[in-house]
Parts: C-alpha cells; sequence; structure tokens
C-alpha cells in the first residue's frame, strides 16, 4: 500500500519535472549578470572576458538610456559551457 503510493507520487513529480524541462524558454541573447550566475563566475569577469574578446558577445542598448551592455548568444554560452573561454587575441 505505501510502496504503491509512494511510486504514484514519484511518478506524478516526474511528470511534472518534464513539463518544467519542456517549457523551459532558451533565451536568444543573455546579460553578463545571467551569465556569470550561470557559469558561477562574478559579472565583471564575464565582462572583462566580453571586452577582451574571450567570449562572443556585442554591445546592444540595455533600456538604460543610451548606455551599452554586453549582452551573449545563446550558442556562445553553450558553446563556452563546452570549450571554454576564446584564445587570447595576440
Amino acid at each position: 500500500m505505501i510502496e504503491q503510493q509512494v511510486t504514484e507520487r514519484l511518478d506524478r513529480i516526474e511528470e511534472s519535472l518534464r513539463l518544467i524541462l519542456r517549457e523551459r524558454v532558451v533565451q536568444k541573447f543573455y546579460s553578463t549578470a545571467d551569465v556569470a550566475k550561470l557559469v558561477g563566475k562574478a559579472e565583471f569577469t564575464v565582462r572583462e572576458w566580453c571586452r577582451l574578446r574571450r567570449v562572443r558577445a556585442e554591445k546592444r542598448l540595455c533600456g538604460r538610456g543610451h548606455s551599452l551592455e554586453w549582452m551573449i548568444p545563446h550558442e556562445e554560452l553553450e558553446r563556452f559551457k563546452a570549450e571554454g573561454l576564446l584564445r587570447p587575441e595576440d
């Protein structure tokens, strides 16, 4: 009886997790703050990687006046997770 209840509950939990993963939306671009959280680094470090071209990023309007902010494409985040930083330019 108890085993059946536990099994049913685990099945419901697994189904809920599958739904959550299916509904997860991938962003096209991530801010340096987002990437820092995802890779466990400081935001300053990620901004430096962008500035030094160690990751592919572009400056875009960020919604705070006319200032620009580094934005990292989703594809670059996936590349970084798989391969690491790009080689430094000479």
